[in-house]
């Protein structure tokens, strides 16, 4: 036996064998091949989570929005009830005012804009119920102007 050349293994064939006695050929690339499979999947569970981030914050804008919206409402200045909407849940939202008996409903809507979702566009929305108020003034007082 040579002197570095392993167990009868010539010394051209050693960079080939690892120390569990298996060719490295037969395995070369094997772990590109797995990332390149995996890769596509680690992708999709991102983009997913993204969305469903995304799709979390403008739930919770929305509703922050239909509580504000119902307070100006209860204040009796609608104006101020459209900006609080345009404020908090941007200028894409839509503030729908309904009458329900006494009480006046708040519904503010929005479509989650992504780049992945332009073909399946989802619309979130927050409702919220106010009873409208005349601005605050006690009874028996009328408003100026």
């Amino acid at each position: 036996m040579a002197a570095g050349t392993g167990a009868g293994t010539p010394l051209g064939e050693w960079k080939r064998v690892r120390k569990g006695g298996r060719e490295r050929g037969r395995e070369r690339g094997a772990v590109t091949a797995e990332f390149a499979v995996a890769l596509p999947a680690i992708v999709l569970v991102l983009v997913g989570g993204l969305t469903g981030i995304s799709a979390g914050v403008t739930q919770l804008r929305l509703e922050e929005a239909a509580r504000a919206a119902a307070r100006e409402i209860m204040r009796a200045d609608p104006a101020a009830a459209e900006a609080a909407v345009e404020r908090l849940a941007g200028t894409s939202a839509q503030l729908v005012l309904s009458e329900e008996g006494q009480w006046t409903a708040v519904e503010v809507r929005s479509v989650l804009s992504l780049p992945v979702l332009s073909l399946l566009p989802l619309e979130l929305s927050a409702d919220a119920v106010a009873f409208p108020g005349d601005g605050g003034l006690p009874d028996g007082i009328q408003p100026e102007g």
